[in-house]
């Protein structure tokens, strides 16, 4: 390789380098979804049955339960990468009543360690932080 195309080839490298190393510009998945979840959601954006689904869900939770599914409260693995990655065990699920649903249903709560919640309608395909 000649000098020059080697030079522009270690200029291009640093450039990306330093782009990707500037605020905004990463594409790192667990700096999209720390952007994707930083803002908190108004509970009044949800149906009125839905958020009162959501807020009967948080008042147990604040309570310690009971819970009425066995899978209540259990590790949330974020599987899907859609919250913000943190250490093994920081996430827990709790179930949110589905009208009409025979067994759980769709929605969920998820508590992070540091006081965050989420909440998913759709089985863990989106959230929304809720506080």
């Amino acid at each position: 390789m000649s000098p020059v195309p080697a030079r522009l080839a270690a200029l291009l490298l640093l450039l990306i380098g330093l782009l990707g190393a500037a605020p905004g510009w990463s594409v790192e998945p667990t700096q999209l979804a720390d952007a994707q979840s930083a803002g908190v959601v108004s509970l009044d954006r949800f149906p009125a049955e839905e958020r009162q689904a959501i807020q009967d869900t948080l008042a147990l939770i604040d309570a310690g339960g009971p819970f009425p599914w066995h899978q209540d409260g259990v590790v949330f693995r974020n599987r899907e990468h859609l919250l913000p990655r943190r250490p093994g065990g920081y996430y827990h699920e709790y179930t949110v009543p589905t009208p009409g649903a025979a067994n759980r249903g769709a929605r969920r709560i998820i508590t992070g360690r540091g006081g965050e919640l989420y909440y998913s309608d759709d089985h863990y395909r989106s959230f929304d932080r809720i506080r």
